[in-house]
């Protein structure tokens, strides 16, 4: 189990990637992983302090994709915890932001890059105007 988990990437995924390129490619630039707040635990895949928007983008696995969430073969009970644990972590980081005044942006693995670079680009000049 230890081995399987340290073997999945924290960040720079593909999907994680692909996003960052699309949003460079618009002009605007980032904070890569980093945390919106210090005293917060959480890191956020794009980070744009200024505006205070706060860019995640959720594996399907990992956060329960309702499209591409697939149960686990073995050890089901325990990726069915883990994957409810981060959905309510989620939340709460969702709520936390908000609370201090950050737009949270999330998208799923499967979503289109573009489509998604063009959502941060609107929200994020939206908030520096």
């Amino acid at each position: 189990m230890r081995k399987s988990m340290q073997s999945n990437k924290g960040r720079d995924t593909k999907p994680e990637l692909a996003l960052r390129r699309a949003v460079h490619a618009l002009g605007l630039r980032y904070r890569v992983s980093a945390r919106p707040l210090p005293d917060l635990r959480r890191t956020a895949d794009l980070v744009f302090t200024r505006a205070k928007v706060a860019v995640f983008v959720d594996g399907c696995f990992w956060h329960g994709c309702p499209e591409h969430h697939t149960k686990a073969a073995t050890n089901a009970g325990y990726w069915a915890e883990k994957v409810r644990r981060n959905r309510e972590r989620d939340e709460e980081t969702n709520r936390l932001l908000t609370e201090a005044g950050w737009q949270v942006i999330r998208f799923w693995e499967h979503e289109d890059p573009l489509a998604a670079a063009e959502v941060v680009a609107d929200e994020v000049q939206s908030r520096r105007s």
